[in-house]
């Protein structure tokens, strides 16, 4: 947008954006290893604990030998997208000006594949860095039909990821997600319009209503994430799309009576609705 070697000074260029100054010379730092260390160690202690505050965590991370405040932990778990349990995650940060719908999954029975999905992003952590995960699931079976990564909480991969899953199966029935501002934003929610997909949202703080999607989040983490340090994004897709494939393929589900969710999502679902 600005221009470093346009005619018209930067000072000039920012004045007719209407752009502060201080962000047009603002390079971002990147996160220190010390901090990278602390925050893959917040997302496990997370999910574990997900009720586990800033002062808890910074308790027990104090217990472990690590130096650290509670403003500190506050700022990490800010730019991871968590917080405790009674208060909704900051991936689920909802926009003021965007539009709250209800939710419609209230003492409805869920047994089918496309009746409902649910969709989620979580923070991965890299060797070097960290990536956002976005992913949908389909409710029933249990079923990953298409998952993004990126480096920013926009609208932008949620959307694609959604645009993805409905070519591939056709549209649910139900679409579920938080209140988050990717997911009220204009472009998802048009593109839940346009194929005539009833929008659900959960209550403000209601985190069991997309417990399927936090036990995948759990899964994916300790199966997969946790036990390879990614070095690039590359990296991180390549082992995700490998893990994604086994999780729906060959991972045995108790809630599913021991069966994929692939044998269960193919096996009961219409041949006419078949993609």
């Amino acid at each position: 947008m600005i221009d470093p070697t346009h005619a018209l000074s930067v000072v000039r260029q920012a004045r007719l954006l209407e752009l502060s100054r201080s962000s047009v010379y603002y390079r971002p730092e990147p996160t220190s290893a010390t901090d990278l260390a602390l925050m893959r160690r917040m997302d496990e202690l997370h999910l574990e604990h997900p009720f586990a505050g800033a002062r808890m965590l910074r308790d027990m991370l104090r217990n472990e030998g690590h130096e650290i405040g509670r403003k500190h932990v506050a700022t990490l778990m800010r730019q991871m997208g968590i917080e405790a349990l009674y208060r909704r995650a900051n991936t689920s940060r909802r926009h003021p000006s965007h539009r709250i719908y209800p939710y419609l999954l209230r003492n409805i029975a869920i047994e089918r594949p496309n009746h409902v999905w649910a969709m989620d992003i979580t923070y991965l952590p890299m060797k070097r860095g960290f990536v956002y995960l976005a992913a949908v699931l389909d409710w029933a079976t249990r079923r990953v039909l298409s998952w993004r990564l990126s480096n920013s909480m926009t609208a932008d991969f949620c959307v694609e990821a959604l645009e993805e899953a409905i070519t591939r199966y056709g549209a649910p029935e139900i679409m579920n997600t938080d209140q988050g501002s990717q997911f009220s934003s204009s472009e998802f929610i048009s593109t839940l319009e346009a194929n005539a997909i009833a929008i659900s949202m959960d209550g403000k703080g209601c985190w069991r209503d997309n417990v399927f999607v936090e036990r995948l989040w759990k899964s994916i983490k300790y199966e997969e994430v946790y036990l390879h340090a990614y070095d690039t994004v590359s990296d991180a897709r390549a082992g995700i799309a490998r893990y994604v494939t086994f999780y729906n393929q060959r991972r045995p589900h108790s809630s599913l009576d021991g069966r994929t969710p692939d044998h269960v999502y193919f096996t009961s679902r219409p041949l006419s609705a078949a993609a």
